[in-house]
């Protein structure tokens, strides 16, 4: 199935665009999906705090992706 990732701060440097596109089996989740990004783009290793959302609501590791799932990639935010 295909993940539309939209990329935002670092994750968007890393990857090297806005919108990126991820082919994983069917039954996936977004533990399997954060597995295969560190796969293919190592870097994402050191984003501790990644966040992912769908449909614009934050979700967990446990979530289960849908075909042509739109994903929100939320890298970490430091502040003062």
């Amino acid at each position: 199935m295909q993940i539309k990732l939209l990329c935002f701060g670092i994750t968007k440097e890393i990857i090297g665009q806005f919108e990126h596109y991820i082919e994983l089996p069917e039954e996936q989740t977004i533990a399997d999906l954060r597995a295969e990004i560190i796969r293919k783009f190592p870097d994402f290793i050191k984003l501790k705090s990644l966040k992912f959302a769908l449909n614009d609501e934050y979700v967990g590791d446990e979530t289960l992706l849908k075909p042509n799932a739109e994903i929100v990639l939320i890298p970490p935010v430091s502040g003062g």
